[in-house]
């Protein structure tokens, strides 16, 4: 068993225990504390700009400069974490700590909550440039739950030692050349000590850590070019793009298909067996990860006759415990979101807003109701694991009986995989924009048997 299963403090308990450590690397202060310091002890980002042009242009379209502003986390921090912080003690901290990552400036000036973003507050500068290269080392033992060690000023640390800058000094940091310091903020406990994201830990855990690929070499790829305006030469460098789930680029062919028949002829009446292979070529980590509790992965299958008539298959099932969260379902769920906005008898939302049957590649979070649950800091238990991990292969087969007035001819069997950032039905009911829950082909794939006369 991993010790994502296995591993697990509450996270009440482990700030407590935080305090005065020191640090894995950089000074010996203590990690991220609530109100330790202003806004006006980091610089804007526009700032950083006036030299660092092309990072900043990088970085202005990222999900790093919208941590905080994007419009689902602005959704589900104030009409769902704050409002539940108020309600239920044991989540009480979720209600600064969010923040900790979505709006780090506002967290370490005490600023709980923030201004909406509308105010247009310093809040707005989410994950900004300075917040980044004044951090001077983590906290010993696994990294999570934003327990870097901010150091504003005048230094800015930085992967390299060859470098100066007439604006401020320079210091190398290897903490940032290493996977620990992205899993500072990817990976995060609950307060019920459940691992409720686990990206750089899953990482950590796969082949891609032990090939020496980390997450800058594909989040932040390496090209040539000038890392300053005024810098003498181009040099190699990581580039400043941050991309992920939002970016569709990213996802595009991120899982293969392979669809295989158990048979290349079959008469009408009998059965044929189709076994899907599904390969996660390009992810280091697995798939879905970081939001987990509100992202969609799955597989559709369906098949043609040779007059054009289409019938959805669903997958067969294996029988493994908690397989009912793997296949797609529109039954009920979602009740803790009701709760939360004080819906008196409110009856749920669709699960899934799927073709039921369809297998979705999902690890289910519950909370301590037993009930699934898309609010992370709710989450009190996790359901089975049953994404895709990095050069894993997932095989499923769909057992289809052929009409006994099928046509005769060619008959088509097509698979696709499909992402979605949000459940439908939540978006819908919170108003979320739609293109948060817009489905995205992955990729697809297709095979032709014959329906024969027998």
């Amino acid at each position: 068993m991993s010790r994502l299963a296995t591993w697990a403090i509450p996270c009440a308990a482990l700030f407590s225990s935080l305090a005065g450590v020191a640090v894995a690397e950089g000074p010996a202060r203590p990690p991220a504390t609530l109100g330790s310091h202003p806004y006006d002890a980091y610089e804007r980002p526009a700032a950083c700009a006036s030299c660092h042009s092309a990072f900043f242009q990088q970085w202005r379209l990222s999900m790093m400069s919208q941590a905080y502003t994007h419009h689902w986390d602005e959704i589900e921090y104030f009409e769902l974490a704050v409002p539940h912080a108020d309600q239920e003690p044991k989540v009480a901290a979720v209600k600064a700590e969010c923040n900790g990552c979505h709006a780090p400036l506002a967290f370490l000036a005490g600023d709980t909550p923030p201004p909406p973003p509308a105010k247009g507050s310093r809040a707005n500068e989410s994950v900004s440039c300075d917040l980044c290269h004044t951090i001077s080392g983590r906290a010993p033992g696994d990294p999570f739950n934003f327990n870097w060690v901010p150091d504003p000023g005048s230094t800015k640390y930085g992967p390299r030692a060859d470098v100066e800058s007439p604006e401020h000094e320079v210091a190398e940091l290897p903490l940032q050349r290493e996977a620990a310091y992205c899993g500072t903020c990817h990976n995060e406990k609950s307060p019920y000590g459940v691992w409720v994201k686990s990206t750089q830990l899953e990482w950590a855990e796969g082949p891609y850590s032990k090939m020496g690929i980390r997450c800058h070499d594909c989040h932040m790829p390496k090209t040539m070019m000038r890392p300053a305006t005024m810098a003498p030469v181009e040099r190699m460098s990581h580039q400043h793009l941050f991309h992920g789930a939002h970016v569709p680029a990213k996802l595009n062919g991120a899982v293969e298909l392979r669809l295989v028949p158990d048979r290349h002829e079959v008469a009408p009446g009998e059965t044929v067996r189709l076994t899907l292979y599904l390969f996660n070529t390009k992810v280091g980590h697995k798939i879905p990860s970081g939001s987990v509790e509100e992202r969609q992965l799955w597989a559709h299958v369906e098949v043609r006759d040779a007059k054009g008539a289409t019938r959805h298959l669903p997958v067969d099932r294996k029988g493994f415990a908690g397989e009912e969260t793997t296949i797609a379902s529109n039954a009920p769920a979602w009740h803790d979101i009701g709760r939360v906005k004080k819906i008196a008898d409110f009856k749920g939302l669709p699960r899934d807003g799927l073709p039921e049957g369809d297998r979705v590649f999902r690890m289910a979070y519950f909370n301590p109701l037993g009930e699934m649950t898309i609010m992370q800091w709710y989450t009190a238990k996790l359901g089975v694991d049953y994404r895709i991990g990095p050069l894993e292969t997932r095989v499923e087969t769909y057992s289809f009986k052929v009409p006994v007035d099928a046509p005769l001819g060619p008959m088509t069997a097509s698979a696709t995989i499909n992402y979605r950032l949000l459940i439908p039905s939540i978006g819908e009911f919170l108003g979320v924009p739609a293109e948060e829950t817009r489905d995205q082909l992955i990729n697809t794939t297709s095979v032709t048997f014959d329906v024969i006369d027998d």
